[in-house]
């Protein structure tokens, strides 16, 4: 419980800062603390909450409409096909998609930091991506190898990254809702958890929103990068035990 808590609290930290990072942090620590499935779900409201603020504070600084409803449509409909998985498939498997999807998340943060996106070409394949990043939410928790990965290398401004991904966290948590609530994944007891969770990180955020303008955004990508590894090694290795 101890580390469940010091997770969310630096969950927020990193929220605040770089205006992502919760479902990276908190849903492999979960998942090996408990399983994926509490873990998708006690995010639920936080995701919801903290992005809606987020979506308000920079909604002067977002990407232009059609792009962010594109991008916000196919994740709904990936969110779906996720979930769907989610209910199919083997805790060991799902453990293992959340280490896959950890180690996607940091080949591509390496990658990309020698890669810009033009917002031509990323304009093309926002559906693709989208549907992408609904998937690996809906099934692991985690579209961040794909939603913001994807936003990252098209090197947009800081205000205009945090506003834009929170319109599509927004978008996706409000589809995935009622499909977890479909496959009595959401119960109360789990939702009472989330709301806990909630003010956890929303107590945490404004320490991150002082950080973050302080620190470089790389001290940020690097801490959260080490940590993450060392996660996805010990879920495989429990997995292989």
């Amino acid at each position: 419980m101890i580390i469940a808590l010091l997770t969310l609290i630096a969950a927020g930290i990193i929220k605040g800062a770089i205006g992502s990072g919760v479902p990276v942090i908190v849903v492999p620590v979960l998942t090996m603390l408990y399983d994926v499935k509490l873990a998708i779900a006690v995010l639920i409201a936080p995701n919801l909450f903290s992005n809606i603020l987020q979506v308000w504070q920079y909604r002067h600084h977002l990407l232009p409409l059609r792009f962010l409803a594109a991008f916000s449509l196919s994740g709904g409909l990936g969110i779906v096909l996720g979930t769907w998985g989610l209910v199919v498939l083997s805790p060991t498997l799902l453990s293992l998609g959340v280490a896959a999807s950890i180690v996607l998340y940091l080949v591509i943060k390496i990658a990309r930091r020698t890669i810009a996106l033009p917002f031509a070409t990323a304009n093309r394949i926002v559906l693709p991506v989208g549907l992408l990043a609904g998937v690996l939410q809906g099934a692991a928790g985690m579209s961040a190898p794909a939603s913001v990965t994807f936003l990252n290398a098209m090197q947009l401004e800081r205000r205009v990254f945090i506003g834009s991904i929170s319109v599509f966290f927004v978008a996706i948590t409000c589809v995935q809702i009622p499909a977890l609530l479909s496959a009595e994944i959401l119960t109360l007891e789990r939702t009472l958890y989330s709301f806990i969770a909630l003010f956890v990180i929303l107590a945490a955020m404004p320490i991150g929103a002082q950080l973050g303008k302080r620190l470089p955004h790389r001290w940020f990508d690097n801490l959260i990068m080490l940590l993450l590894a060392g996660i996805a090694v010990k879920i495989i290795v429990d997995a292989a035990l």
